[in-house]
């Protein structure tokens, strides 16, 4: 309505009839231009309207008063107008058919007519003809007729919505779609009939295409429809505002395509995707280390949130151990948690055993059953019941009852044909259920991190025992011997590194004097160990013969050069409290510090020497003033050596530290290890301080 326009009403109000006010145009009788002429009982023209002149071409002022027969008819077809307009006023029976009738510019067209006897409140009779153009009729007659059998044939779904998102007409394919008649769809709205889709994006959706006119192409929508209520279905829909010709807005017109298979071959190519996309992120993130904890910990971090929303890795404590496992029916399972994952679920983190913790599983646990089996275990919808053979505990059932656990998956973690643990997943804020899809996704991940958690923790097992050989070969020596106080550590690399060849010794001479070795055999692992056992063995024997520090070399140069042509650093120092001196021989190692009081730290000035092994290169001894409280401080190269720093700005480092005020040795020991030695050094260390005792 126009602003200033009234709106005026019948009696009664608009319950009782339609709203009077400006008149708007019907885009189909202005299609067809339906001409309306009234004749009286003469046969003369009385009315005449606007369509009249257009269809007819006389203006009114040639056709009022005018013999309509005369005027429009010619004169071959006079006499049959004149009785089928005497059969129409006497009988007061409608006449319809197309008629030739002749233009004003001479031409003949045929019109289609509707003619009708009228009466007024006289009691006069008059002739009412509405026309027009046939070709004009024809055409609108096959368009319709076309559009009614393409929408009652067509394979889609298509409805007619009014401006209130109101059902107006639905074909016959919507009818199968929605598993609903036509007539229930007439006057409702899409909620209203179909609850268990998304409706409200639907409708959203319309009422934008309403307003802005723009189209709206292929809008997804997955939900459930009376015609298949226990089958999830997807659908396109694609929505256009209706107009008539003159540009009314009438609606919107639906179009809904059932795509259901499509979706699920897209959601299948996705799911195999991201499958593919998580499989390949677990070569890249799984063993980068050969730490055992680090491996399990990487699974676990794969796995959450892609796969499940809380991951543990387990393993058989046997299997830690070293020792093969297996597990009879009744026998509980030995269990070691080594990582656990949650997302954004910490109190479920409570639920878990702590890394590092064994526990003793029953033998009707599920974890359990997998692990003695091999195979996976899957409780797709989990009951209360199933969580007394999930949890750990009654406290436990109590965490993930309240965390939302509704799906279990554990999947066995084998290598080379031994059952080592379980992969254990659990399904929170993912509101599916594990499938055997995700069954098969786990296997894969498991298959890939078993083996290198059997790497692991076969390499933590042979790196234990060099360890322990290591330690078993480095001597104990007590505080004080021969005048000097003597403290001393050995610190292993990196957990994921090999044990190296690094020593020192303490031996006790005659006439009071001690010697003071600290060598590095190149390499790691139980050779490396080995050899350095050898080593120190032979330094023992030779050092009890008093032999010069240089000629003692010489001699463990012709050993080691016997060892599987093995090379190693050493420097020997003998001390003499009676002399207060010290005499030392080098083999290529780091040069000693002193400290005296009073004076900033130095490293010795020392030949360097060829290392141990090499073969052929002569040492020689330098002697060095050692007084009462002074210290000697010998280190292999692990303690300063690293790849992001200079050599020399390291041992000034260590000279920076080893200055100020005198301290105990142990603390200086644990000082400089704390430090300079970096967690993830790939290199181990020996370390021997000595202090000058004063006379009694």
């Amino acid at each position: 309505m126009t602003e200033g326009a009234e709106q005026q009403e019948l009696p009664g109000g608009p319950a009782d009839g339609p709203v009077r006010g400006p008149v708007q145009p019907s885009g189909l009788l202005d299609v067809l231009g339906v001409a309306s002429i009234v004749l009286d009982t003469d046969g003369r023209i009385v009315l005449w309207s606007p369509q009249a002149e257009e269809l007819f071409g006389y203006p009114a002022r040639d056709a009022l008063g005018q013999y309509a027969a005369h005027l429009m008819i010619h004169e071959q077809h006079v006499d049959l107008v004149v009785k089928l307009f005497a059969d129409v006023m006497e009988t007061g029976q409608g006449w319809a058919g197309a008629f030739p009738v002749r233009h004003k510019d001479g031409s003949t067209k045929l019109v289609e007519f509707r003619n009708m006897r009228l009466l007024d409140d006289q009691g006069d009779v008059y002739a009412l003809g509405l026309a027009a153009d046939q070709s004009t009729v024809r055409r609108l007659e096959r368009d319709v007729a076309l559009s009614t059998r393409m929408v009652a044939q067509s394979p889609n779904g298509l409805a007619v919505l009014d401006t209130d998102l109101r059902y107006v007409s639905v074909n016959p394919a919507l009818e199968r779609l929605n598993g609903l008649p036509a007539e229930e769809h007439v006057g409702r709205r899409i909620g209203d009939l179909l609850p268990d889709i998304d409706a409200a994006a639907l409708e959203s959706a319309a009422r934008r295409v309403l307003e802005t006119g723009q189209p709206l192409v292929d809008q997804q929508s997955v939900g459930r429809t009376p015609a298949d209520p226990e089958e999830e279905h997807a659908w396109s829909v694609s929505l256009y505002r209706l107009e008539d010709a003159l540009g009314n807005v009438l609606g919107v017109a639906c179009s809904v395509a059932d795509v259901t298979e499509q979706h699920r071959s897209a959601v299948e190519a996705e799911a195999a995707r991201r499958r593919l996309a998580l499989v390949a992120d677990a070569s890249a993130r799984i063993g980068t280390t050969l730490d055992l904890d680090r491996t399990a910990r990487e699974l676990a971090e794969v796995a959450v949130p892609d796969l499940a929303d809380i991951a543990a890795v387990d393993l058989l404590e046997a299997v830690v151990q070293g020792r093969p496992s297996t597990l009879g029916p009744a026998e509980p399972a030995v269990i070691r948690a080594l990582a656990v994952e949650a997302d954004r679920a910490p109190d479920v983190l409570l639920a878990a055993d702590p890394p590092g913790e064994v526990a003793r599983y029953a033998p009707d646990r599920l974890v359990t059953e997998c692990v003695r089996t091999g195979q996976p275990i899957l409780v797709a919808q989990v009951e209360a019941a199933d969580l007394t053979r999930i949890a750990r505990s009654p406290e436990a059932v109590e965490l993930l009852t309240r965390a939302g656990v509704h799906s279990y998956l554990a999947v066995p973690l084998i290598a080379r044909g031994e059952v080592l643990g379980a992969l254990d997943l659990k399904r929170t804020r993912n509101p599916l259920p594990f499938t055997d899809d995700d069954v098969l996704l786990a296997r894969e991940l498991a298959s890939r991190a078993a083996v290198q958690i059997d790497n692991a923790r076969w390499y933590q097992n042979a790196r234990d025992t060099a360890l322990t050989l290591q330690r078993s070969l480095l001597p104990s020596h007590p505080p004080v011997t021969g005048g000097l106080e003597v403290a001393s550590r050995y610190q292993p690399a990196g957990a994921t590194t090999e044990v190296g060849g690094d020593w020192f010794d303490v031996i006790p001479l005659e006439g009071g004097k001690t010697a003071l070795v600290v060598g590095d055999v190149m390499g790691s692992g139980l050779n490396a160990a080995a050899t350095m056992g050898r080593l120190r063995t032979a330094t023992n024997t030779l050092a009890s013969l008093d032999l010069d520090p240089a000629r003692l070399l010489e001699h463990l140069d012709r050993i080691t050069d016997g060892l599987d042509h093995s090379i190693a650093t050493c420097v020997y120092v003998v001390h003499d409290p009676e002399l207060r001196q010290c005499r030392i021989a080098n083999a290529g190692h780091l040069p000693p510090a002193r400290l005296r009081p009073g004076r900033p730290p130095e490293l010795l000035d020392l030949p360097t020497g060829a290392p141990l092994g090499v073969g052929g290169v002569a040492f020689s001894t330098t002697t060095v003033d050692l007084e009462p409280g002074d210290r000697l401080v010998l280190y292999t190269d692990g303690l300063v050596e690293t790849r992001q720093h200079p050599l020399d700005e390291r041992l000034n480092a260590l000279l920076a530290l080893l200055e100020g005020p005198d301290r105990p040795l142990e603390e200086v020991c644990d000082l400089l290890l704390r430090t300079l030695h970096q967690p993830d050094n790939s290199d181990d260390v020996a370390l021997l301080i000595a202090r000058v005792q004063t006379a009694p």
